[in-house]
């Protein structure tokens, strides 16, 4: 009797264990989730706001120079804008290299959650 007892316990905790880790994966999903859409706003909010000031700034480089250098206006904005391409693109792979592996945590855990079995395992041997 103890021993389907002691059974019983151990498969209770055992899916008390898979719910947690389970609900720690869906939290961490819906975070990523979030934390992805966030930068998808904002960043195309800032690509709208730079593109029309860097639009601006080059209409008003271009007429202030028009009668003198056009060529080397329109040649000085191009180039500006590509090295600003650039550096956004740097930027954006800069952040996705830096971002956390999705669910980091729940694996970390399961691995804890392997390493006590395995402990428990050579103990009972």
């Amino acid at each position: 009797m103890a021993i389907l007892e002691s059974v019983g316990r151990l498969g209770s905790t055992l899916v008390d264990m898979v719910h947690t880790r389970l609900e720690l994966a869906a939290v961490e999903v819906e975070e990523e989730s979030q934390r992805m859409l966030g930068y998808l706003l904002f960043g195309l909010l800032a690509i709208i706001l730079f593109g029309v000031a860097f639009l601006l700034v080059a209409f008003l480089v271009i007429v202030l120079y028009w009668d003198t250098n056009r060529i080397t206006a329109i040649a000085v904005m191009a180039a500006l804008f590509a090295g600003a391409g650039t550096i956004v693109a740097m930027k954006v792979k800069a952040g996705f290299d830096r971002k956390p592996r999705l669910l980091e945590h729940t694996i970390a855990e399961l691995r804890k959650d392997m390493a006590y079995a395995r402990t428990v395992r050579h103990l009972d041997e």
